[in-house]
């Protein structure tokens, strides 16, 4: 498999606390996220594939539409005929395909660990990373979501807001490097799952309710405070803010 490596870590000693007054806060303002909403690891397994390209909302109803089927089982999702599957998961878009990554998962399990997801989540991180994303339709936020949200692995997962927000703060360059920015997370914080589902969890509340993409909420942000002087968004957080911060949102 042919994946560029990451040889640099852009980081510096001061990095690590900076991150985490970051995550002081967020997590002073939102409190604990409960994050990932699942019963079962394997519900969280499904739930980190239907999510890609699609809002939490519709993740929610598909998963739902599996539960109801008795089908939220690694054995239920094998036997399962393709268009059944497919019908299931419509809510969450592109659901042909996703149906057939799940299919492509549960076959994975089966060959590689006998169907058992313990036996999955004992073999050590960096190997088991590798094997996730040679599964069809697992790329490296995907998989990471499953090694954190499921397995309990410390592996810190990177999304677009975690690019959105540490680039508009000056942290990273903001470029969509994947590999890069987790690395340097991954290196200036104590490799601790329970941080790295938290801090996570922080930032997408953070990026989908302050930090958008269009029409930024900086004064109301729980990151005002951090926002660099020369950021060109330090305007907009001089700007009064109109809404009591915390508004019981959902990720």
């Amino acid at each position: 498999m042919n994946r560029r490596v990451v040889t640099e870590i852009v980081a510096d000693p001061n990095t690590g606390p900076v991150l985490m007054r970051y995550f002081a806060a967020m997590s002073q303002n939102l409190g604990p996220m409960h994050w990932w909403p699942a019963t079962t690891p394997f519900e969280v397994i499904v739930g980190a594939i239907l999510t890609q390209n699609t809002s939490w909302g519709n993740v929610e109803r598909a998963i739902a539409n599996l539960r109801a089927a008795g089908m939220l089982t690694p054995s239920a999702i094998s036997a399962a005929r393709m268009a059944k599957l497919a019908a299931l998961v419509r809510p969450s878009g592109y659901f042909r395909q996703k149906a057939k990554k799940l299919k492509a998962f549960v076959r994975f399990l089966q060959v590689e660990y006998g169907g058992s997801l313990k036996r999955m989540f004992e073999t050590p991180t960096e190997i088991l990373r590798e094997k996730l994303l040679s599964v069809h339709g697992i790329g490296p936020e995907t998989a990471d979501s499953i090694l954190l949200y499921a397995g309990n692995h410390p592996v810190f997962v990177v999304d677009a807001y975690t690019h959105r927000i540490f680039g508009r703060h000056g942290i990273t360059d903001g470029k969509p490097e994947y590999e890069s920015v987790r690395a340097l997370f991954e290196g200036a914080l104590p490799r601790d799952s329970q941080l790295f589902n938290e801090f996570h969890a922080l930032v997408v509340n953070t990026g989908k309710n302050w930090c958008r993409k269009k029409e930024p909420r900086c004064a109301e942000c729980p990151l005002a405070s951090l926002l660099p002087e020369n950021s060109p968004f330090s305007q907009i957080r001089i700007a009064k803010p109109d809404a009591i911060l915390g508004e019981g949102m959902r990720l």
